[in-house]
Parts: C-alpha cells; sequence; structure tokens
C-alpha cells in the first residue's frame, strides 16, 4: 500500500497555505518551493549569493527529514527575482549540484515578496544517489 508522508516545519506560510514543506509518495519526494529565510534566526539575507546557499541548506534539511539527500534531486526549478542575478543563483546551483544533474527549470517571474531574491523548489527519489547512472549526450 501506498504512504504518504507530509512534513511541515511550523511556517506560518504553510498554515496560512494549506500546504507542506515536502509530501514524500513511497520513494517519490516533492520539496515546495523554499525559500532562503533561516529557520532559527528567521533572518533573509539581503545577498543573492547567500540566500542561494540557505534555500539549499533548507532543502537539504527537508529531504533529512524523509532519509533523503541532495544527491536525490531529478529536478529543479529555479525562480530568480532580479534577472541580473540569475549568473550568481546558477554558478551556485552549479556548484551544488555538480555530479547530481537534474532537470532544471529556470525562470525570472515576480515573487511573493522583494525580500526573496531566489526560490527553488525540488523533486526527488529516494535512492537515487546510489542508483547507476547512464549519460548519454543527444542533438536535440
Amino acid at each position: 500500500m501506498t504512504q504518504i508522508t507530509k512534513i511541515k516545519t511550523g511556517s506560518k506560510f504553510e498554515d496560512h497555505a494549506s500546504y507542506s514543506r515536502i509530501v514524500a509518495v513511497d520513494n517519490w519526494i516533492f520539496v515546495s518551493n523554499t525559500a532562503g529565510r533561516d529557520p532559527v534566526t528567521k533572518e533573509i539575507p539581503e545577498d543573492v549569493g547567500a540566500q542561494t546557499l540557505q534555500v539549499f541548506a533548507n532543502i537539504e534539511r527537508a529531504l533529512a527529514a524523509v532519509d533523503s539527500e541532495l544527491g536525490d534531486v531529478v529536478a529543479s526549478r529555479v525562480f530568480i527575482q532580479t534577472p541580473s542575478d540569475t549568473e550568481t543563483v546558477m554558478t551556485l546551483i552549479g556548484e551544488k549540484f555538480r555530479g547530481i544533474d537534474p532537470t532544471t527549470t529556470v525562470t525570472c517571474p515576480p515573487l511573493g515578496s522583494s525580500v526573496y531574491k531566489v526560490e527553488i523548489e525540488v523533486t526527488a527519489y529516494r535512492g537515487a544517489a546510489k542508483a547507476e547512472t547512464v549519460y548519454k549526450t543527444v542533438a536535440i
């Protein structure tokens, strides 16, 4: 039988909008769009690079709550508030996802507040980090 696990962090936003930080359906793990707010201090760094690193720390903490890790990520969606920040954000994403190589969508829409400079949403498959990976190059 399918098991569904829903993880909440206690964020007022999760309660207000009735959503979970993570929904895991068997080995599939869906992580909600995640901002760079430090869960302890509740602060959001002004620097886009620092925000990006905090986003990853938040995502990694969320994945660990369901016995998963960043290496299990198979898809990411990146939302960057200001197009000129794209190079900085994508450089850090490239460093964090080097060797993981998930599919990635990058867009620059307005975010829920001007304080958010980047948000990332990921889908993971528990155990993908340990799976045999085949790389192929094709012309599309």
